[in-house]
């Protein structure tokens, strides 16, 4: 028996890399097919279009992805290390990603969310849908720090979304900036948002 064909992972992996590098909208199927060594009518075989195999392709990253977070924010981990751990996370991700590709690339959701969101509904819905559970990891953490007598955050959801806000607004200004050093403010202004009780300790 021949060698089974990856050319749909193949495809997904490279449409993944360029709309995160360049943009959804300047990355034809033509460049999808020759990053990812794959024929044109093979890339038909597989998907109906540009967004079919991006949101195929997004769905299986998140997979990949959401076993990271799963651990990250684990409750054996006291709730600010989850949240100091996300962001050290985060920098060190995106400090290899700026050494791949020569530039920092933020978060992939926000990038692609904000370029597609008038133009491919079905996209849109499930980028928001994996940003929604990505703010409630961070919600679970902030109610267990306020369980815990570290902050004051009796509605720990409204909290949430705006240290999730804050958290992809700095990382869409590193993009824009192509500045890593903006990131270094992201753990420091999350606990000022959080008001962490003896801050110094674990700022």
């Amino acid at each position: 028996m021949g060698r089974v064909s990856d050319a749909r992972e193949r495809l997904m992996k490279a449409v993944m890399e360029l709309i995160w590098t360049d943009s959804y909208g300047a990355t034809t199927i033509d460049q999808i097919c020759e990053k990812a060594g794959v024929k044109k009518g093979s890339f038909y075989y597989f998907f109906d279009s540009k967004a079919d195999l991006a949101q195929q392709a997004l769905e299986v990253e998140w997979t990949l992805y959401r076993p990271r977070l799963d651990a990250i924010f684990s409750s054996t981990v006291p709730p600010l290390e989850r949240i100091r751990n996300h962001c050290d996370f985060n920098y060190k991700e995106q400090s290899e990603l700026k050494k791949k590709h020569g530039y920092v690339l933020g978060c992939p959701l926000c990038t692609l969310g904000a370029e597609i969101s008038t133009q491919e509904s079905g996209l849109r819905k499930l980028v928001q849908e994996i940003m929604d559970q990505c703010r409630k990891y961070i919600e679970t953490a902030v109610r267990d720090a306020h369980a815990a007598g570290l902050v004051d955050a009796p509605n720990a959801a409204a909290k949430a979304r705006i240290v999730y806000a804050y958290s992809e607004g700095l990382m869409t200004q590193a993009r824009i900036q192509n500045d890593l050093s903006v990131l270094g403010e992201l753990a420091g202004g999350i606990f000022e948002i959080l008001a962490v009780k003896q801050f110094r300790a674990v700022a």
